[in-house]
């Protein structure tokens, strides 16, 4: 989680404006989060990182994976390490900082200071041109680690179904979920998800504390939420998963309230 005072004065500006805005209709909205219900697969979740922010929820299912992909990385964390400790070699991208210090082998990782979008330049780079000019292999799996501060939902649209499909395991925080309601904003989300769902399960959401639950005609929404994708041909015995938060979640901001995840976001049964 960095630079959200955008996320939050988005948060303030619709909450202001709401009735003077064209807005989707509850049962859009609603259509929408009951796809993303988590599913509970027969691989229990493990946390890497921190029990705070930069902590993750992923499937058990980690062994083989090559590399994770992680732009957006600021500064090394605990969870950087848990890959490497995994086996996992590192790609990093920032453009916020010109350099990496971290204590690892150069040939277990590297770093380049840009941003993910949807071109090439000095200051931007797209994921497919990172991974495809990587020394990384060109057909194993990998794991992607993203929090790009909005910029996630251009970068999936962007993104090659080639590449897509070689992530066993997707971490993502979607911000500005508040912004459903708004028609060009719903439509960016659905097309990115409808995307994601092609090749990739849900099976985790956990709603950042930073910024409070919002609510609006009886649903609530989350404005930050980091979202656990997990391949659909490694998916086995699918269920709901309906116990929200698990012992493995935690707050990502200490001093906040806590948030759980509302009870519109995943459900016990069929």
């Amino acid at each position: 989680m960095k630079k959200l005072i955008k996320t939050v004065i988005d948060y303030f500006l619709l909450s202001k404006t709401q009735i003077r805005i064209q807005s989707k209709t509850k049962s859009e909205v609603l259509q929408l989060i009951d796809r993303l219900h988590p599913i509970k697969t027969d691989k229990s979740l493990v946390r890497l990182g921190p029990t705070d922010d930069g902590g993750y929820l992923v499937p058990d299912d980690l062994d083989g994976i090559e590399a994770c992909i992680s732009p957006g990385v600021y500064a090394i964390t605990d969870f950087e390490y848990h890959c490497l400790d995994r086996g996992m070699n590192l790609l990093l991208a920032d453009k916020a900082i010109a350099e990496l210090n971290i204590n690892a082998s150069k040939d277990r990782y590297s770093f380049i200071s840009k941003f993910i979008g949807v071109t090439n330049n000095k200051d931007f780079i797209t994921l497919d041109t990172w991974v495809n000019q990587s020394n990384i292999s060109k057909d194993g799996d990998l794991m992607l680690q993203m929090d790009i501060e909005g910029w996630e939902y251009f970068a999936f649209l962007n993104v090659s179904n080639e590449l897509l499909k070689r992530f066993r395991v997707i971490i993502v925080e979607f911000h500005n979920l508040q912004n459903l309601w708004i028609p060009s904003f719903y439509a960016q989300a659905n097309a990115v998800f409808s995307k994601l769902f092609e090749t990739h399960t849900c099976v985790h959401v956990h709603p950042n504390n930073y910024a409070p639950i919002h609510t609006y005609d009886g649903v609530d929404i989350p404005p930050l939420a980091e979202f656990t994708f997990y391949r659909n041909d490694r998916v086995q015995n699918k269920g709901y998963a309906g116990t929200f938060p698990t012992p493995l979640d935690s707050d990502n901001v200490v001093n906040n309230p806590s948030i759980h995840l509302p009870k519109q976001w995943y459900r016990t049964s069929v």
